[in-house]
Order: C-alpha cells, then structure tokens, then sequence
C-alpha cells in the first residue's frame, strides 16, 4: 500500500483555500469584566491580550477567503446541557463556573471585535471540544477544509479538546501560542508543547496572516 499524501511545507498545509480559521469562547463571560468568568475570579488578562492577535487573523483570513468558525459555549437554562459528570466536573473547576454563557444572555455574546459577519460560521457547543455534537465537522469538510488554525480561550480546556479532537479527525493543526491564553501559565505551556510533540505546529500569527496573504483570490 502507497503511504498517504502529506503537506509538509507549511503555506502548503495552511494554504487559505482549504484552512479555516476557528475561532473558540472569545465571549464577554469569558473576556469582560463584569461577567461571568470574572465574578467567579479568573484573571482576564490572557483573554483580554489574546482578543487583538485573533482580530489580526481575523482580518487576515477575511482578506484571504478563509473560513471562519466562530464556536461558542453554549449552557441551556436550568442545567438542560449539563450531565451528572459534567457539572460534578465543572463545580470543581477553577476560577470557573457552572453558569457560564447561558443560551441567549449578553455574557453567550461574543465579543464585538471578533462578533462574525455574514458568511461565517457559528457553532455552539457544550462541552469544551467544539467537535463534540456539533456540526462543525461537517460544515469544514463541506468547504474542502484540510487545515485548522485554532485560537481563543482558555487553552489547556477548550482549545485543546478541540484541537486533539480535529486532528484525530485528520485535520492538520496550528495553534498561534500568542492567539491562545488561559489563566494558568503552566498549563497553557503544557498544552503548547504538547501541540508540537503529537498534535500539529505552533506557527506565529504573523506567519500564518503572511501565508494567508500569498493567497491567489487574496483582496490584499
């Protein structure tokens, strides 16, 4: 049997005709003072210095034609989401809450620097992969997606349930380490060197945005 194809060169493999940008939980509860994850104790300064690098993507990526998946966290009122596993888990969380971004409140928002447009997907999830049921998977491999650049908070939860998830179903990963933060800096390292031990590459942003920017149908 022939090995498998594989994209080895990097602007192969983030190519901006077959990459999506997927942009994970960039939502007020999870970004603003005032809101949920804040009342409950977080420090929001990885989220709040994340939040420019992602709208620099973002711009890039809607000047380049790829696509963009906004993916936010979703808790039915009245625990209608939630399992016994799940909320005895999230209880134990830290600075964290069990009632975080309930469906159609200001704080399930995103946030207005990264809100999406017409043409973009949003996807809503309720658990911290964004692959576990929901259609996320079908609305990339509906485009052609082959690749997936992954940013948002916090990234040793949802990010990389996210990421381990894509790449086991064969998508290949980046995940920018200035596009993704989490309120332990000990485990966002850890998940960042994990990306690069098993799950896919840690290219800067800027080497993503300037791969995206050699894009033939680029209106740069």
């Amino acid at each position: 049997m022939t090995e498998p194809a594989m994209l080895l060169d990097m602007a192969d493999r983030f190519d901006a005709r077959h990459c999506a940008l997927v942009i994970v939980d960039m939502q007020k509860d999870f970004c603003l003072p005032g809101f949920g994850a804040a009342k409950a104790g977080r420090d929001l300064s990885a989220a709040q210095r994340v939040a420019p690098v992602l709208a620099g993507l973002l711009a890039a990526a809607r000047q380049a034609g790829v696509f963009v998946a906004h993916v936010g966290f979703w808790t039915l009122p009245d625990h209608a989401s939630d399992s016994g596993p799940w909320l005895a888990q999230r209880r134990r969380s830290t600075a964290s809450a069990d009632n975080l971004c309930i469906a159609d409140t200001e704080g399930a928002d995103f946030i207005d620097e990264l809100a999406p447009i017409p043409g973009e997907g949003v996807v809503r999830k309720h658990r911290y992969s964004a692959f576990t049921g929901t259609d996320l998977d079908l609305l990339l491999r509906a485009r052609g997606i082959r690749s997936l650049v992954i940013g948002g908070v916090s990234t040793n939860a949802c990010i990389e349930s996210t990421l381990r998830a894509g790449f086991e179903l064969d998508y290949y990963i980046c995940v920018p380490p200035e596009a993704v933060g989490s309120w332990s800096q000990p485990l966002h390292e850890a998940t960042l060197a994990n990306v690069d031990h098993r799950f896919g590459v840690t290219l800067p942003a800027s080497q993503v945005e300037a791969i995206w920017a050699r894009a033939p149908h680029s209106k740069g």
